[in-house]
């Protein structure tokens, strides 16, 4: 089990991902960050990064933050 750090960039231009570090990413999501569909974005972008399950990734804080703390089991 691992942390990951994301900071999120909603309602960007479009879908990328720039590792910072190992544990550390900026994520740019084209999604709104309304209804939980920037965080859904983040989780499925992160999920094909990381070539692992959605299911593999939880938010383990910052859910209504731009900085947000995400668990990889």
């Amino acid at each position: 089990m691992s942390y990951l750090a994301v900071k999120v960039k909603p309602s960007a231009r479009e879908d990328k991902i720039e590792a910072l570090s190992n544990t550390s990413y900026k994520v740019w999501v084209t999604a709104k960050a309304e209804k939980g569909k920037a965080n859904q974005a983040v989780i499925k972008l992160l999920a094909k990064h990381l070539k692992v399950k959605k299911s593999q990734l939880r938010f383990v804080a910052g859910l209504k933050s731009r900085e947000k703390v995400i668990e990889l089991t």
